[in-house]
């Protein structure tokens, strides 16, 4: 079946090829035999730039693809002790569903993390010699300075100008067809995940010398780990900022003054979320039922909070996990396996468990 409901999200359209492993065999293919044109023109959803750019390169298509698994871990990792945790939708192709239908903290949280994984994937991918259109960082060569002394640009620096450019051309085209509230919400919090990647580059080092002394030095720029991209958006969402359009409609003003304006750093966005309690179709939530919590925890992957006050039912199973570890010289930790009694806490279902819509 595609008849995906492709459109309430930004259009990256390797999410549409990792939920369908029939479908993902057949992107796979049509790259090999190199008809971009048919696979292109087949992605529903796209607009006219991005079909072009998804034309002249289905290499960065394929990274992007692989991307979408890591920045959806992500995302999941992030929201793992909250409500709503951002599971993907098995029976709906636009991988979360209607969440995004809403301008809520959530939308602009997948937004952003999903726009900072295709810098990440993109510039990944230069760094390996796997694109045609860009390499490392051609500008990171010759000498340079820095608080430790002089040094050699060497290796190969990760090219994430090249990347952002990519995203902002890719994942923007989308939005910029229109000029509504919600078209500059999403471009907003896409440029600050873009942001957020170029924020945790770093500079590493090889020393050359007698006995590894510094005399000499080898530099290059890597990016971080991902998770460092998703911690430092996951607390831009805690402290994401409600905002209203502007009387000429075209830009943003906070909706309480007592908060400051947004940067280009921070996410934003127009509604307030709903409490994710229960299943409702409408907003594309899940609910808790069944959900694990914790009895002891008093923050929101507490029983009282992540079960809504309806309670929780406990279970005892038995596991099996290492203890008794020692040190051996040298060099081996070696553990026993001992079995272990666990209460596990699941949130009580509503008293109507089904699907509801929202009148």
């Amino acid at each position: 079946n595609m008849n995906f409901r492709f459109g309430i999200w930004f259009a990256v359209p390797l999410i549409l090829f990792w939920e369908t492993p029939e479908v993902t065999s057949s992107w796979w293919y049509m790259g090999a035999v190199g008809s971009s044109r048919v696979m292109c023109d087949n992605v529903p959803g796209l607009v006219s730039r991005q079909r072009q750019l998804c034309q002249r390169h289905p290499e960065a298509m394929r990274s992007i693809g692989l991307g979408v698994a890591e920045w959806t871990a992500e995302c999941q990792h992030q929201f793992r002790q909250h409500r709503w945790n951002c599971n993907t939708l098995h029976r709906d192709r636009s991988l979360f569903g209607r969440v995004l239908l809403r301008s809520s903290q959530e939308s602009a949280f997948v937004y952003a993390i999903s726009s900072a994984g295709v810098v990440f994937a993109i510039t990944r991918a230069c760094s390996q010699g796997e694109l045609k259109s860009c390499s490392c960082d051609p500008k990171k060569k010759g000498s340079a300075k820095d608080n430790k002394g002089h040094f050699d640009w060497g290796g190969c620096s990760d090219n994430v100008d090249y990347g952002v450019k990519f995203a902002r051309a890719f994942v923007d085209a989308k939005e910029r067809k229109g000029k509504d509230a919600r078209a500059l919400m999403n471009l907003h919090n896409n440029r600050a995940g873009r942001k957020a990647v170029k924020r945790f580059l770093k500079q590493e080092c090889k020393c050359h010398g007698v006995s590894g002394s510094c005399t000499l030095r080898t530099c290059w720029l890597a990016m971080a780990d991902f998770r460092k991209t998703g911690d430092y958006l996951w607390r831009k969402y805690n402290g994401a900022i409600q905002v209203v359009m502007n009387q000429d409609g075209t830009g943003f003003t906070v909706a309480n003054k007592k908060f400051k304006k947004p940067t280009k750093n921070d996410l934003v966005y127009f509604e307030s979320s709903p409490d994710y309690c229960i299943r409702d179709r409408d907003i594309g939530s899940l609910g808790t039922a069944g959900r694990v919590c914790n009895q002891t925890s008093h923050g929101m992957d507490s029983c009282e909070v992540m079960c809504c006050g309806r309670g929780y039912d406990t279970s005892r199973i038995n596991r099996m996990t290492k203890c008794e570890c020692k040190f051996h010289w040298c060099c081996a930790v070696r553990c026993q396996d001992c079995l272990e009694v666990v209460d596990i806490h699941t949130c009580k279902a509503p008293k109507s468990a089904g699907w509801i819509a929202q009148t």
